[in-house]
């Protein structure tokens, strides 16, 4: 009986530990839309910057590159060294 009284009592004492956190940024968009305020926060739903600007006329919010997008990797310039020829 005691055990199952601590096993209880532990289950409760875990559950109730601090949340994690989730992930800022969704991974489905390219371009995010950080809205200021007493809540600061983000919206990922947006496909290109001139939409995202539409949504963030007259708040206080700004646009960024999602730096979370699954296919960020295809954006970022490759850069090769040449060997010389012998």
């Amino acid at each position: 009986m005691r055990i199952a009284a601590l096993a209880v009592l532990t289950l409760g004492a875990v559950s109730l530990a601090a949340p994690a956190h989730a992930q800022t940024y969704g991974s489905d968009y390219p371009v995010c839309l950080h809205v200021y305020g007493p809540v600061n926060y983000y919206e990922c739903n947006y496909s290109s910057i001139p939409q995202c600007n539409m949504s963030a006329s007259g708040r206080a919010a700004q646009c960024i590159v999602n730096p979370y997008l699954a296919s960020a990797s295809e954006y970022r310039p490759v850069h090769r060294r040449h060997r010389g020829s012998y």
